[in-house]
């Protein structure tokens, strides 16, 4: 199928979450290149498009790597307890992720660490998600008319979906220099914001200069020289995998929950109801790179004064977690302010959420609204 016709499928062009795992006491998966830049024909910037836009991808499995060094306070690993999202923590440190890309209905992710893994497997109409350290696992069934999209959740891919969609003149798209990617060999596709408000510097993609899909993504963060994010494989074959690689069969043990159909499958085996998991009011301001997104999400958002209800332990955490952030306030009012290298997030007392890939001033200029 053509790569740029269907989004699924271009969320799994770019490397998704992973990094370094220790199986066994091994040591850690390999660099992501080595050796000299490989002399490879010139392409221009429009040629490396056309290339993306007319390459078709039938299948591919492979070992990914993710590094975040984003700046953030160490609070990551503690939201995704408070939340129930153990791949919260993805935000941060070195990650190891195996990869299997069988069609729109066919898709697998393993994340692997030193205390289990967690698997999401996608089989025609049958989601399944799977946590080795709780043995739980949960099962939902799509409907028949379920548009052809990855079920699984937002990667870094998605992020390199965004930043093609990017490319219009508020974007300066360059070649840059020539690699080895996972041992193949790889163009350089840069995308540079022309909106000197915006924290990100550069998006690098590597494109493999024969099948002509990313397999590397990295992101610099404004005055940073190393990559604030970085993504790739570091293992990959474009064969289709074995149908058996779909199919998910329970450990001895597991415990199975079904879920309903105004539910859906949510990390570590646990539920969501699709009420809770709406995010209404969301608006956005500006364009472009520093597009702010403003969203209500309800009374003390900062979790100041925030009373326990049904997940008094997790609501605890929470708002232990925010509570640890630094306090800002002005002219729009006040609130906590979480911010790294690459983008900013303003949680104000009155409810909402505000973040871009901006400086905190530029928030604050959206919460006036």
């Amino acid at each position: 199928m053509s790569v740029m016709k269907n989004r699924a499928v271009l969320r799994w062009l770019v490397p998704v979450t992973a990094g370094v795992a220790v199986i066994g006491g091994g040591a850690a998966v390999g660099t992501f290149a080595a050796g000299a830049d490989p002399a490879l024909p010139p392409r221009s910037a429009a040629q490396l498009l056309e290339d993306l836009r007319t390459s078709r991808l039938d299948g591919l499995s492979g070992t990914v790597v993710q590094r975040a060094d984003l700046g953030l306070p160490p609070i990551a690993a503690l939201a995704g307890q408070a939340t129930g999202n153990d791949l919260a923590g993805l935000v941060s440190g070195t990650h190891t992720l195996r990869v299997w890309y069988g069609g729109e209905d066919r898709q697998r992710l393993a994340l692997v660490d030193t205390l289990g893994e967690q698997d999401i497997l996608r089989n025609g109409r049958d989601v399944w998600t799977w946590n080795s350290r709780e043995n739980t696992a949960t099962h939902r069934t799509l409907p028949a008319d379920a548009p052809d999209r990855a079920t699984v959740p937002a990667t870094p891919a998605d992020a390199a979906d965004r930043a093609l969609e990017a490319i219009d003149p508020t974007t300066a798209v360059t070649v840059g220099r020539t690699a080895t990617v996972a041992g193949r060999n790889a163009y350089e596709l840069v995308l540079t914001p022309r909106d000197k408000a915006s924290l990100v510097h550069q998006v690098r993609i590597a494109l493999d200069a024969k099948e002509h899909v990313p397999l590397r993504l990295q992101v610099l963060a404004d005055g940073q020289d190393e990559p604030a994010f970085q993504v790739a494989f570091t293992q990959v074959d474009f064969r289709t995998p074995e149908a058996d690689q779909f199919r998910f069969n329970p450990p001895p043990g597991v415990k199975v929950t079904e879920a309903t159909e105004d539910e859906r499958p949510g990390p570590a085996g646990k539920r969501v109801d699709r009420k809770d998991a709406e995010k209404p009011d969301v608006r956005t301001v500006g364009s472009g790179w520093t597009t702010v997104v403003v969203a209500k999400i309800g009374d003390a958002a900062t979790g100041d004064g925030a009373k326990p209800g049904a997940n008094a332990p997790d609501a605890q955490m929470l708002a232990q977690v925010l509570g640890d952030l630094p306090k800002v306030s002005g002219d729009w009012g006040s609130g906590r302010l979480l911010s790294g290298k690459l983008f900013s997030v303003l949680l104000t007392d009155d409810g909402r959420v505000i973040a871009g890939l901006v400086t905190p001033e530029r928030l604050y200029e959206a919460a006036k609204g």
